[in-house]
Parts: C-alpha cells; sequence; structure tokens
C-alpha cells in the first residue's frame, strides 16, 4: 500500500463514526519499523504523520491536504534496535565465557554480526542525512519516530564495549563521540518538549530512549572502559529520568486508546530499565550482585510477567519488527542472569533469565530473516 492510500484509508476512517481514528491510531502509525498483518506484511511508515508529529521546534508543521505523499525511507532508524540487542547479548556471551559458563566463540561471533548489523545500518542512516533529508526533516518532527534517533549513540555505546579488547582507542574515540551525541539529542528532544510540545498520544514506552537507555547505556560503557565515578553520574540521570517517566506511560497505557497491533512490540520497552540498568549498576559497582541489584531484578521480574500475560495481545498483528523494542531488556535480562549464576545467588532464576533472554533474542532473529526472505523486511 503506498502512503497517499494509507493516508486516504485513515481519512476515510477518521470521517466513519463506527470507526474512528484515535491520536494514537496516528501516532502509532508513524513508529518505523511497524507490520502490518500477520503475514509480516510490511506497514507503511509515516514519519511525518500529522496527527502524530509534533516538531520539536516553535511551531507545528504547516500541512497541506493536496501536498503530494513522501515516499517513506525503507530502512527506519528504529532498525538500530536490531544491532543493539544483538551487541548486548553478544557482551552477554562474553561475561558467560570469561566466567566459564559459554564457549568464547559464541559470544564474539555473536558481536561480530552486531558490529556488521551496527555498520550497515549507520552507512544507511548518512545516505538518509545527505540524499533523503525530507525524510530525516519528518523524522526529528515527528514525536514517536525522533526518539529511535536515540538508538544510534546507544548502540555505538555498546559497540565500542565490544571492541574495546581488540582497539582500545577506536573504542573511546567511539564512546567519546557517543556520549556527546545522547547528551545533544537527549537536550534537543526531551528538554524541547518542557515548552508544551508532547502529547499522551505519544506518550509510549520509546520516551525512555532519549534519556533512560542513553543513561545507563553511558554508565555501562564508561564503568566497563574503567571510569565507575563518571559512570555513576549517568547511572543516576537514568535512574532517575526512568522514574519520572515511567508513571506517566503506564497512566497513558492504562487509560489511553491502545496501541495500534502492527506497534504493540513496542511495549517491550517496559523489560529495559530495571535489567538494562542492573547491568549499569554492574558495570559501575565491580560486578558485585548486592541488595540494590536484586531490588531492580525484582522489578524486572514483574514487567516480565506482566508483558508475558499481553503477549498474546501483543502478536495480535503476527511478527513486527516493533517486537525488537523486547530485545534490549532481554539481552540485558540474560547479562544479569549470568551474573546471579556466578554470584551463586537465585541460581536457578539467573539460569532461566539467561536462556530465556538469549532464546528469545534469538527467535526475533528467526523472525527477522523470514521477513528477508520473503522480500519484506524493507518499508515501502
Amino acid at each position: 500500500m503506498s502512503t497517499s492510500q494509507h493516508l486516504s484509508e485513515a481519512s476515510r476512517a477518521a470521517a466513519a463514526p463506527s470507526a474512528p481514528v484515535t491520536a494514537e491510531d496516528a501516532a502509532a502509525s508513524s513508529v518505523p519499523g511497524a507490520r502490518a498483518s500477520a503475514s509480516m506484511q510490511p506497514a507503511t511508515v509515516l514519519e511525518g504523520h500529522p496527527a502524530s508529529a509534533a516538531p520539536s521546534g516553535n511551531a507545528p508543521a504547516a500541512t497541506s491536504a493536496a501536498a503530494p505523499a513522501m515516499r517513506p525511507f525503507p530502512v527506519p532508524t528504529s532498525y538500530f534496535s536490531v544491532a543493539l540487542g544483538t551487541v548486548a547479548l553478544g557482551l552477554a556471551w562474553r561475561h558467560g565465557a570469561k566466567v566459564g559458563h559459554a564457549p568464547a566463540w559464541a559470544g564474539e561471533a555473536i558481536l561480530a554480526l552486531a558490529g556488521a548489523v551496527w555498520a550497515l545500518l549507520l552507512l544507511v542512516f548518512m545516505a538518509k542525512m545527505l540524499r533523503r533529508r525530507d525524510a530525516l526533516r519528518l523524522e526529528l518532527q515527528d514525536l514517536v519516530a525522533c526518539c529511535f534517533i536515540s538508538l544510534i549513540p546507544v548502540t555505538s555505546l555498546e559497540i565500542g564495549i565490544a571492541v574495546n579488547p581488540y582497539a582500545p582507542g577506536f573504542a573511546w574515540a567511539l564512546v567519546l563521540a557517543s556520549l556527546a551525541g545522547q547528551l545533544a539529542f537527549s537536550m534537543y528532544r526531551a528538554a524541547g518538549l518542557w515548552r508544551g510540545l508532547h502529547t499522551m498520544a505519544a506518550t509510549t514506552p520509546v520516551i525512555y530512549l532519549p534519556t533512560v537507555a542513553s543513561s545507563f547505556a553511558s554508565a555501562g560503557a564508561l564503568g566497563a572502559l574503567g571510569h565507575s565515578d563518571w559512570g555513576l553520574l549517568f547511572f543516576g540521570a537514568g535512574m532517575f529520568s526512568w522514574f519520572s517517566l515511567e508513571s506517566a506511560i503506564l497512566a497513558r497505557l492504562r487509560t489511553g486508546p491502545a496501541l495500534a497491533p502492527a506497534v504493540r512490540g513496542i511495549i517491550g520497552i517496559q523489560l529495559a530499565p530495571a535489567f538494562v540498568g542492573g547491568n549499569a549498576w554492574l558495570a559501575v559497582n565491580g560486578g558485585q550482585v548486592d541488595v540494590f541489584l536484586l531490588l531492580l531484578v525484582g522489578y524486572g521480574l514483574l514487567q516480565l510477567a506482566f508483558l508475558m500475560r499481553l503477549l498474546p495481545w501483543v502478536l495480535e498483528g503476527g511478527y513486527a519488527m516493533s517486537l525488537w523494542g523486547f530485545s534490549f531488556g532481554l539481552a540485558a535480562m540474560a547479562s544479569v542472569g549470568m551474573h546471579l549464576v556466578v554470584a551463586g545467588q537465585l541460581v536457578a532464576l539467573g539460569w532461566v533469565l539467561w536462556w530465556l533472554g538469549s532464546g528469545l533474542v534469538a527467535a526475533l532473529w528467526v523472525g527477522l530473516l523470514w521477513l528477508a526472505v520473503r522480500g519484506r523486511l524493507l518499508v515501502r
């Protein structure tokens, strides 16, 4: 379906009393990586849908009903979640190898795959900057899609940890550049919305990315590279950002319109703060399983239980690339599980978290490859 057809259908639905289009429907339709059906048909990405997009500047973007529909960019920025979940899993398996519970080649192979995906997506994003500035501009203006740009520095921070044993100089340069990038973007994105530009419909778990995910990833990278004091500063930024956002997100999920089936996978981001934060805490505290880590694990398990209960609802639309919203949290969960095993605390639980997190990220890869084989991976 073309973008113009999608807009036309949305307009007709909005006019029909029996099938109103809510603000959330419009917001959800702009999430990159959405898929429209159980047959894994890629959904049209409306990166600049006027109902979901409010620019980060001072005035709303002008939209003309007669303006031609923009051709969507084939690789949404949200696809960086593939590299992010994969590199996080690779780091978990590297740690497993370090403590003697996993083969060394497995973690390095996963990290090599993640590095290749990250490099490819980075090249694609650069091409978007150079050749499709219209799509990038609308992505920056969109309240939902804009948040996914945070995945670029977050993934790059994890890649910096991955390459550190092989090229410490490059790793440091990448981490420093990513720190600067994530801070600059969070200032632009999160602080920019303090001027009354956000909407309840766009208050979904993706808003964790610019501040919570970025700060926890920064803390983890700095801790892994030996600067735990600086890492603690970022850990605090991530933790209190998480606390400040969670109540608003949960209130919207409870009382606002339901997420559209094609993008319900982004609810999986709810799993990430506790487990990603736990990994960051381990990076800055020397890898000690302490009371605070167990508190984070407890809350992460509660989120996992909630998401398991919602899984049939999430999967009503079939496999969608939005399901990669689960990946960072799942990979971090596997890593925390291995730390529990090594510490000799809640060992059985640790093994469950390790294998469950690893297996579900592998399942996401199976779905992705199935889309690719059927020629439905790219957005059209």
